[in-house]
């Protein structure tokens, strides 16, 4: 772990200063994660210990660790994504609604769940929440609905399946090998008061500290900077066993958002996703009664940021990004020289191909991977990686999931056949090429 330069800390103290005051936060503290662990921390207002051990409730981060659970059991087979949630939670209304579903916010399931504000009350079990058609509130998969009943049922599907509650699942398979001990269900000091600020004056008023029961997946967690740090290092690819990092990316990877685009955001599995400026983040807001937290990610920058508060309400929620913007431009990531490796595939397959009259080019890219490409104009794009037989396996861009089969004289992916010359009429192209070939004109 590197200290940032005096400079950078100048500007990040003064940064989180001003998000304090103008916030009117009666604490909040903020930090940045690189290089495996925490880099940086401030913390300004009353703070009831050091900055990055103080607890604050996290909210929805906790989505993030529920997540994980769940990916665990995927990876080991005990559930697929695919798998309606009445396969490992039968007798709700929401039975056909899937898990991959579930933690992408597309199952269509109401936002919150049934009966009083569940972020003020104390919860109980599945059972008392009495859940009905009325939580089916969209078709699944229409559309994104963000739902924290949603990450309620999937805590219980890793209790079923595990066999124990979902809060000792998360602590005995995540938050423990991650080093994350000072993360908890219920504040253990120092940790910071909840608080809601008057809207027209400086007076404070004591927000209630429960535990959400049922819903606890979706919002329950307290944490400190120090383990924030190493959810952050988590993110960014050193996941110390608990996932592999092929899953992390999987959970970066947002659904019914078109990545390619220049300005988005999205929902992957359990975390949020945003591009800004040509930078892509990862992470995810939480907010409880009394509290505010976020944690970005720059996975490119190996960076991460993250900020909490002790607030109801108006603590600015794009510090996380400010600040890893600021790091990025004053200490910007030096990244590992180019070495040359042989390539993955003969050579001579690599270089120009024709889908019809659009040119493209296969490379080898580092990792042993392969990319499609336009070549000298836009053209639909993905990487590959090494699949079965000899195919290559799409991983993002337009065939991500689709299969590519290279041979000498043609690539075929899904229905495309791409040639070495524009429509060869040798290739087995649909509608055949005409016989008259190319010319000048009609």
């Amino acid at each position: 772990m590197s200290a940032l330069l005096p400079s950078t800390a100048r500007l990040l103290v003064a940064r989180t200063a001003r998000a304090q005051r103008d916030g009117r936060v009666p604490s909040l503290v903020a930090g940045v994660a690189r290089d495996g662990g925490l880099a940086w921390s401030a913390g300004h207002g009353d703070l009831p210990g050091p900055a990055d051990d103080t607890q604050y409730r996290i909210g929805s981060l906790t989505k993030t660790i529920t997540a994980i659970t769940v990916l665990r059991l995927r990876d080991e087979g005990r559930l697929d994504l695919d798998d309606p949630l009445e396969t490992h939670l039968p007798g709700t209304p929401l039975g056909d609604r899937t898990i991959g579903q579930l933690l992408g916010h597309l199952g269509g399931v109401a936002a919150e769940s049934p009966g009083q504000w569940w972020e003020r009350s104390p919860g109980g079990s599945l059972d008392e929440l009495g859940l009905t058609d009325d939580e089916r509130v969209l078709p699944a998969a229409r559309r994104f609905h963000y739902s924290n009943l949603g990450f309620g049922l999937l805590g219980d599907v890793v209790a079923g399946v595990r066999g124990r509650a979902w809060a000792d699942v998360a602590h005995e398979e995540v938050l423990v090998p991650l080093g994350m001990v000072r993360t908890t269900t219920r504040p253990v000091a120092p940790a910071a008061t909840g608080f809601a600020v008057h809207p027209w004056s400086q007076t404070l008023l004591p927000e209630p500290e429960h535990d959400a029961g049922v819903m606890a997946p979706a919002g329950q967690l307290w944490s400190t900077l120090a383990d924030l740090a190493r959810l952050a290092t988590f993110l960014t690819g050193d996941t110390g066993d608990v996932l592999s990092p092929a899953t992390v990316e999987e959970m970066t990877v947002p659904a019914g958002v078109d990545p390619s685009q220049p300005v988005w955001a999205g929902y992957g599995l359990g975390l949020q996703v945003q591009r800004v400026d040509g930078v892509t983040l990862v992470g995810h807001g939480g907010s409880m009664p009394g509290f505010l937290a976020g944690i970005w990610v720059d996975r490119e920058q190996a960076t991460g940021a993250f900020v909490a508060g002790n607030t109801t309400s108006g603590m600015d929620g794009g510090v996380p990004a400010t600040l890893l913007a600021d790091v990025r431009a004053a200490e910007p990531r030096v990244v590992a020289p180019w070495t040359p490796e042989a390539p993955p595939v003969d050579p001579a397959v690599l270089g120009p191909w024709y889908w019809g009259p659009s040119p493209y080019v296969l490379r080898a890219v580092p990792g042993g991977l392969l990319h499609l490409g336009g070549l000298g104009r836009p053209g639909r794009s993905s990487r590959f990686r090494p699949g079965p037989d000899g195919t290559w396996i799409g991983m993002d861009g337009y065939f991500a999931g689709e299969t590519l089969r290279v041979g000498p004289d043609a690539l075929h992916l899904v229905t495309y056949v791409f040639t070495r010359s524009p429509y060869d009429p040798a290739a087995p192209i649909p509608g055949g090429v005409d016989p008259t070939g190319w010319s000048p004109g009609h």
